[in-house]
């Protein structure tokens, strides 16, 4: 028998759900210091699944407060023109994204329920923030002297509460027989009856009805990248940008390349693609695109042994040595959204390698020293 379940009440915030960030990041049970329970209710997923989507909401709030406070960025709604009434969505961006005339880092995320600042909420959770959020990246950035804007590609819409419409029964208007309206009443108040039971069953509480209001410009995580680049990142002094783009982030990426070719071949630097998604034959992109995508390094750690995915990283320095530009991982068992735990350095040191331009030996003696470093580290 189905068991009744309980109100869908959430705390709204994380001491009312009695967990906290520790010192190292992790989210704690405050009296336990266990990690997060999904199964807080055992036979009732769905109540447990509107839970962790209710923490879930907490904790995007909690990492754009750390956006803010600890790595300085503004938050800067969009479209930049937007009336008071329409919707609205937002980036983040360092003080001198715009001014600074050397470098600049743009980080998008992939797709679900990630918003800026996040790689993983998944992460966040059973994890830490080191792991699952990008503001190791967002300060390694500022500590190297780059600007920083971080794209917020999931926020597309804003949801309200649909409009309850008052249908008029037909009865009262119809020049049928009085019987047959009777008949067909009887039968519409047994069907509406049954379909009321079921939806009890399944959805036994009825959420309200909500409805999707479109942010202009900002649909879909294509037009938004391509929104923040025309407006944002284009208009940057910076000589060199660099995109670091993850999952959905690498399509959105690749779709910009095709809108806007000429301009990201004259501004982009580098790009690291991580277990993206894009397709650049089912993305349509042309024979320029996909020749000049050849000349940048795109990291892709789908999946790999520790050792396997260490070791991807630290071939970065023979690949650069040689010229090569692409580096994959596939068939290893790294679960998707972990990548950047192990390819952090590497893809700093390649970033600068491009920027600086660094002679050959040079380049090739300060990787090596640096990887040497990581590995007695280790």
């Amino acid at each position: 028998m189905k068991k009744d379940e309980p109100p869908l009440d959430f705390p709204d915030t994380l001491e009312g759900f009695e967990y906290a960030f520790n010192e190292k990041g992790q989210l704690r049970h405050i009296k336990t210091g266990e990690p997060f329970v999904f199964n807080y209710r055992e036979d009732l997923h769905r109540w447990n699944q509107k839970r962790y989507e209710a923490l879930g909401e907490i904790i995007t709030k909690y990492v754009y407060e750390l956006l803010e406070k600890d790595c300085n960025l503004k938050k800067i709604s969009i479209p930049v023109d937007a009336t008071e009434t329409e919707p609205k969505s937002f980036i983040y961006m360092s003080e001198d994204a715009l001014t600074n005339p050397q470098k600049l880092m743009v980080l998008i995320h992939g797709s679900g329920v990630v918003r800026a600042g996040q790689w993983a909420r998944r992460l966040i959770i059973n994890e830490d923030l080191d792991s699952g959020t990008q503001i190791p990246f967002i300060k390694r950035a500022v500590d190297e002297g780059y600007g920083v804007i971080v794209l917020n590609p999931n926020e597309n819409y804003i949801e309200v509460e649909k409009p309850k419409i008052h249908v008029q029964s037909s009865s009262d208007s119809s020049d049928e027989p009085a019987e047959k309206r009777e008949r067909k009443d009887k039968v519409s108040k047994e069907t509406k009856k049954r379909r009321d039971f079921y939806e009890k069953y399944r959805n036994p509480q009825r959420e309200k009805e909500m409805m999707q209001l479109y942010i202009r410009e900002n649909g879909s995580p294509e037009e938004h990248a391509i929104y923040v680049w025309d407006h944002f990142i284009a208009q940057s002094a910076a000589e060199n940008v660099f995109f670091v783009a993850h999952s959905y982030g690498g399509l959105a990426f690749v779709e910009l390349m095709i809108q806007r070719e000429a301009d990201v071949k004259n501004k982009v630097t580098a790009v690291a693609l991580t277990d993206s998604v894009h397709n650049v034959w089912h993305q349509e992109a042309g024979k320029t695109i996909r020749e000049w995508m050849r000349e940048f390094f795109l990291i892709e750690c789908p999946g790999g042994s520790l050792a396997d995915t260490i070791g991807l990283c630290d071939g970065l320095l023979e690949i650069m040595k040689r010229k090569q530009t692409w580096i994959t991982g596939k068939g290893c068992c790294l679960k998707h959204g972990c990548w950047k735990v192990f390819c952090f350095v590497s893809m700093f040191r390649y970033v600068e390698i491009n920027v600086i331009h660094v002679s050959g030996q040079q380049t090739y003696e300060k990787m090596l020293n640096i990887t040497n470093h990581q590995r007695n580290a280790n």
